[in-house]
């Protein structure tokens, strides 16, 4: 697989098992949804769902019924970390809902110069194995830039993780012309993302766009000059979707002056923004 290829977007699929029945657009994402779980766990809920009945039967019928209990537990520890509950998102105008589950680690002021182009306030989200992994986006817009960044599998909280770090981003550009960018990051246990997006898609608020498996870290970001709040504070949980980490303010019209000319003409003169 090259990573390096002009499509970057299938090698970010990184799948133990391939793309396989699971991921057709088929019954396997229709019934992986129906009941709850994510559309991109199929293979390994399938994989371990064997391994563990066979677990189960050996045990059971070779050892002692009650032993077959055992594989239990590993089943429900896969089943639950992907499972993929149905969120509602606010639908105010201006609002950036939390691009994943878990909890603010970071809210720092740095340059973006890839789609930003500008300094940044960058929101940083660690997932522990027990949220939710399932990535949402924060905002209506289109799919404008996808970027793979080969990289580094350090544990999702160092420091040095969101530079270091194998990972994907994403830039969106919203009906109203704002640049937000999201970035999905790996870590130790998370080694796969899932980003099957083509530029161009359009989304709405809060919709699934990708995820990262076992473990992770997920950031948003929004220009320092655009006129966005940030709502949320460090240590605090948020949920994908749901919560709101920033608002967008609407930036004042530029002033007008009106003068009267000689002749008797009203004209306007708009004040610059930087003078």
């Amino acid at each position: 697989m090259d990573r390096a290829a002009p499509r970057p977007i299938p090698a970010l699929v990184l799948l133990p098992t391939g793309s396989g029945f699971w991921h057709n657009p088929g019954m396997g994402k229709r019934l992986l949804r129906f009941f709850g779980m994510a559309e991109w766990g199929g293979d390994e809920l399938f994989l371990v769902s064997l391994a563990c009945a066979a677990l189960a039967w050996a045990l059971g019928s070779l050892v002692h019924p009650a032993l077959a209990l055992v594989a239990l537990p590993p089943w429900l520890i896969v089943v639950y970390f992907f499972r993929d509950p149905d969120r509602v998102s606010p639908q105010e105008a201006g609002l950036l809902v939390a691009p994943a589950d878990g909890t603010v680690t970071d809210i720092e002021l740095l340059d973006e110069p890839r789609f930003l182009n500008a300094r940044a306030w960058r929101v940083g989200i660690f997932l522990s194995p027990f949220n939710v992994h399932v990535n949402r986006v924060p905002c209506a817009g289109t799919a404008e830039y996808l970027r793979y960044c080969p990289g580094e599998f350090l544990p999702a909280y160092n420091a040095a993780a969101p530079t270091r770090n194998e990972a994907f981003e994403m830039g969106l550009l919203t009906p109203g012309g704002e640049r937000i960018m999201v970035k999905q990051i790996t870590g130790v246990l998370a080694r796969r993302i899932v980003c099957p997006v083509q530029r161009g898609r359009t989304f709405l608020r809060g919709e699934r766009y990708g995820m990262i498996k076992f473990g992770s870290r997920t950031e948003l970001y929004v220009r320092a000059d655009g006129g966005y709040e940030i709502l949320v504070q460090l240590g605090q949980k948020v949920v994908g979707g749901e919560t709101v980490l920033v608002r967008h303010v609407p930036q004042p019209a530029p002033a007008q002056e009106w003068t009267v000319s000689p002749a008797g003409a009203v004209t306007s003169s708009v004040e610059r923004a930087d003078t």
